[in-house]
């Protein structure tokens, strides 16, 4: 389900990036990205809120504060999460080496790392390669980027979006990545967006919840939240825009649909790389007590093994949707449920509908392109969020991950 190429992604003034193989556990494989930014650049993020998160969360939550970014560094292969003491030591000597590089505080250096748990990061491999890497960065390189930043996923995943701020055109780019481990409490693995625009950082983190919510938050692979999830957003200030000062100011309109609209094209790319999956799920809710409500809800529903092997058994069986929607923990009134598949009504008023026709929803589970919509006849909550089936594939892929 990968898209057919990765997409034409523009400079971003005030931004450059760059990829290299460092061998951090694949040798010749990329595994090293670095994103450089001019000195004006602002920054908000979402990250994990695992009890077991990895040293470089720790890292970022505490300077995320500071609202300010000169570099981004990111390592595939490891993980470095449950390494103690020496994880936390990896990454200040991998700040710290790119700050020296680059020509910035070491505070002002973001680091994230993807892979397998438990294993020391060899982050000599990282440090030694830092000054290489940033001799070749560029304002276009974010294919490389992309694909340095990979574990088991299937492609890398790029989006772009243009907008305008009180007339002044602003330009948005994004990559991510993710495949296994996905069901976000806060974001997806790993997702990295730049724009041009000129922002504060409590203004951009404003607007960086809202638009996680809809998209990250809305997403579920396997039901398993990783160690690693973090979503950064920079703006580097170089678009001019006239100063705004609260996320609310109606001239941000335009920049807040382009952000959500990324960050639901960067997470449905996820949903599409799912480990093993051969069909894409659309779920609605609506009838919900809230549109976080409706969100558990179609997570529940997104997550369940049950309904997720259904999917991909091409087997028509509503039944589990129910089931499902009963164990959210949400309100919800049984005689008023209603469930349609592929747009056709299969229970209405708490029941299946007379003269029940399956057919054309056993036609439409045969596609790659799932819908279902589920109304639980409470109130006026709604929400989408986006699942794939559970295949074989997935215990193949995970079965074998570290040989």
């Amino acid at each position: 389900m990968a898209p057919a190429r990765f997409p034409e992604l523009p400079a971003v003034a005030g931004v450059r990036l760059g990829a290299t193989a460092c061998g951090v556990r694949y040798p010749g494989r990329t595994d090293l990205c670095l994103m450089t930014f001019d000195p004006a650049a602002s920054i908000a993020g979402v990250l994990t809120r695992s009890r077991t998160a990895a040293a470089p969360v720790d890292w970022c939550r505490a300077r995320l504060p500071t609202g300010r970014v000169r570099a981004i560094v990111v390592n595939s292969g490891n993980a470095n999460a449950f390494t103690g003491r020496a994880g936390w030591e990896s990454v200040v000597r991998i700040a710290a080496k790119v700050a020296k590089v680059v020509g910035c505080a070491k505070e002002e250096v973001f680091v994230a790392s993807t892979g397998v748990i438990g294993e020391p990061l060899p982050d000599q491999v990282i440090t030694d390669s830092i000054a290489g890497l940033f001799e070749t960065v560029t304002p276009k390189s974010w294919q490389p980027a992309a694909e340095a930043i990979m574990t088991t996923d299937l492609f890398p995943k790029g989006a772009t979006r243009r907008a305008e701020i009180a007339g002044v055109p602003v330009t948005l780019n994004g990559i991510a990545k993710g495949s296994g481990m996905i069901a976000p409490d806060m974001a997806t693995m790993l997702a990295f967006v730049v724009t041009d625009a000129t922002l504060p950082g409590p203004i951009l983190q404003s607007l960086l919840n809202r638009a996680n919510e809809r998209s990250f938050n809305a997403i579920t692979v396997d039901g398993d939240t990783s160690t690693s999830d973090t979503v950064l957003l920079a703006a580097t200030g170089e678009a001019v825009n006239p100063l705004v000062t609260h996320a609310a100011d109606p001239r941000l309109k335009r920049f807040r649909t382009a952000l959500e609209h990324l960050m639901i094209d960067l997470a449905q790319q996820v949903v599409r790389d799912g480990e093993g999956a051969s069909k894409f799920v659309t779920i609605t809710v609506t009838g919900a007590a809230s549109a976080r409500a409706a969100r558990r809800i179609g997570l529940a529903v997104g997550g369940s093994p049950l309904v997720k092997t259904a999917i991909a058994g091409e087997d028509a069986n509503w039944g589990r949707i129910v089931m499902a929607v009963g164990k959210a923990g949400e309100k919800a009134d049984r005689d008023r449920l209603a469930i349609r598949i592929g747009g056709v009504t299969v229970a209405d008023k708490g029941e299946r509908v007379p003269g029940y026709d399956e057919a054309p929803v056993a036609a439409h589970m045969r596609g790659r392109e799932i819908e279902i919509e589920v109304d639980v006849g409470v109130g006026r909550g709604r929400a989408t969020v986006w699942t794939c089936d559970l295949t074989h594939g997935y215990i193949t892929i995970n079965a074998d991950y570290r040989t």
